[in-house]
């Protein structure tokens, strides 16, 4: 294994978010990491993305995909952020958790001071750790059924009914509940980007690639996945206001800490990821998929953004403040007479 460990992983100067270019990519379904599972995801509500993709990278079990927990959230409540929706039976939120259930699971997970099964962000990873669990229950149950069945069977049904049924319990809600979730896993899964070959940089490609459509968080982000950022009076706004605070994403440099962690250590920033790789420079047309790409507005100190190469002139980064982690061509990634260099971790 590699390590580069020049800069600690706090936070220390400019951020900027990885770009990764794409030439020819399949994700794989399952992470490599033991962090939690990979997976693209598309058709669900900006407010929900970034915490559904965060719940799913909190999991060690890789069946715990994007597209599972948002399908889960489409049956539960079709994604409703209604501050008054209950059920019947009680059930409170866009996750649809019983009280008490909730007393189990739910925690101020997006720092609002409240913890509250209304809040996207408290009720998507309350349902991401109540799923995880019951996977590991059904892992450790030596029942023959799909794991995911088993464990949404739990989540509908109680744990308890799954144990005494011996699988699914025979009742048509819970039977409708997994079919229904299973079968609409497919709405939700993104488009494949490809990339050929093997590698770290084109692992590094593939990794960094789940994160497509994830939102810009100025000072967000760690190797274990996106997080909320901050304000230093200068960066993380929108329209007057902090957005990074309230944003779980990623900023330039821990998309690219993220794409190659654990395999290679990197530093925090794009200044430091640079001074980490500067031995080992590329020139911009010997570029190959994995490479990072850095711009500056003035030496190694004013470096300010920072991308990974994919292939074919394309890079996949995040921008900027209100943007999304995107596929863009190199040429207009950033401004051309910023562009510093190129290195190979």
């Amino acid at each position: 294994m590699q390590v580069l460990v020049r800069a600690a992983i706090g936070v220390v100067g400019a951020f900027g978010l990885a770009v990764v270019g794409v030439v020819s990519l399949v994700l794989l379904d399952g992470d490599a990491q033991a962090t939690g599972s990979s997976g693209t995801l598309t058709s669900v509500p900006e407010e929900f993305r970034p915490w559904i993709m965060r719940a799913s990278h909190a999991c060690e079990h890789a069946e715990l995909a994007p597209a599972l927990l948002a399908a889960q959230l489409q049956q539960e409540s079709g994604f409703s952020t209604s501050s008054s929706l209950v059920s019947p039976a009680g059930a409170q939120g866009p996750a649809q958790f019983m009280p008490a259930t909730w007393d189990t699971w739910g925690r101020d997970d997006d720092g609002n001071g409240t913890v509250s099964p209304y809040d996207v962000g408290d009720a998507v990873m309350a349902q991401g750790r109540m799923m995880c669990s019951l996977i590991g229950q059904a892992k450790k149950s030596g029942l023959s059924a799909d794991i995911r069945s088993l464990a949404l069977a739990g989540y509908n049904a109680g744990w308890g009914a799954v144990e005494d049924a011996g699988g699914i319990p025979p009742y048509p809600e819970t039977q409708h509940y997994v079919a229904t979730i299973l079968a609409s896993m497919k709405r939700f899964e993104g488009t494949p980007t490809e990339v050929s070959g093997s590698g770290t940089g084109v692992d590094a490609v593939r990794r960094a690639s789940s994160q497509l459509g994830t939102p810009y968080s100025w000072g967000g982000g760690s190797p274990n996945g996106p997080t909320t950022g901050f304000c230093d009076g200068i960066n993380g706004y929108l329209n007057g206001r902090c957005s990074a605070s309230t944003t779980v994403g990623w900023d330039c440099s821990s998309l690219v800490q993220y794409a190659y962690w654990p395999n290679i250590h990197l530093p925090r920033t794009a200044a430091d990821q640079y001074r980490a790789t500067s031995d080992r420079t590329v020139s911009r047309d010997r570029l190959k998929v994995g490479d990072l790409l850095y711009w500056s507005h003035g030496g190694t100190s004013g470096i300010y953004h920072v991308a990974i190469y994919a292939g074919d002139g394309t890079v996949l980064h995040a921008p900027r403040t209100g943007k999304n982690v995107q596929t863009i061509p190199l040429s207009t990634a950033m401004p051309d007479g910023d562009y510093y260099g190129a290195t190979r971790p």
